[in-house]
């Protein structure tokens, strides 16, 4: 019998298993965390299949999403990946990458973990939505506002609340996938910290 996803994924089976694997996980580690805060960034104004081609590049170029050591690159590291055709090569969002694991590292500082810190702002719990289709999943929410606000504020940048509601939804804050789609409920049963 033929499986139902969410729409959005479409045919394409890099999207399929990102789909059925991945989004809507709760994460709780910092690391997959740090990962996903640098994929959205470079995703913004781009569709996310162009990111998801590009993830293991990513994973090379920036040291594995090690945020201690993204946070210590040079200006002339940073110079060299922008010629590099394997990443997006956007000046602020390559720059950006280097800020968001310097700011990343203040708030594990601070709160413990960068995990902690982010699901304060939803209890701790993902929040659980019903929707019947993918038109009817906001861009934005009232968490994700004051999540993005608060980032800005410690100094992240690509943290607009667009992008992190699509980081909730891809971590798992959120559980946005349809009604109909057969990860809806298998995410639901991972709402318990991991």
């Amino acid at each position: 019998m033929p499986v139902t996803r969410c729409t959005w994924c479409g045919t394409d089976p890099l999207y399929m298993q990102y789909h059925d694997k991945e989004w809507g996980v709760p994460v709780w580690d910092d690391h997959t965390l740090f990962e996903f805060l640098v994929l959205e960034g470079a995703q913004a104004g781009l569709s996310w299949i162009t990111v998801l081609r590009k993830r293991e590049a990513y994973r090379k170029r920036f040291s594995n999403f090690d945020a201690q050591k993204v946070a210590r690159y040079s200006d002339e590291r940073l110079e060299k990946l922008l010629l590099d055709p394997a990443i997006i090569r956007n000046r602020l969002k390559v720059f950006g990458t280097r800020k968001n694991a310097r700011a990343f590292l203040d708030v594990q500082a601070e709160k413990g973990s960068f995990a902690n810190y982010v699901w304060d702002f939803v209890d701790g719990t993902p929040i659980q939505n019903r929707w019947r289709s993918v038109s009817e999943v906001p861009a934005t929410s009232p968490v994700s506002d004051a999540l993005s606000k608060d980032m800005k504020k410690r100094g992240f940048t690509f943290v607009g609340s667009t992008i992190m509601y699509a980081h909730m939804q891809a971590t798992g804050m959120v559980n946005d996938h349809t009604v109909d789609c057969f990860r809806h409920r298998e995410c639901k049963s991972l709402a318990g910290h991991g």
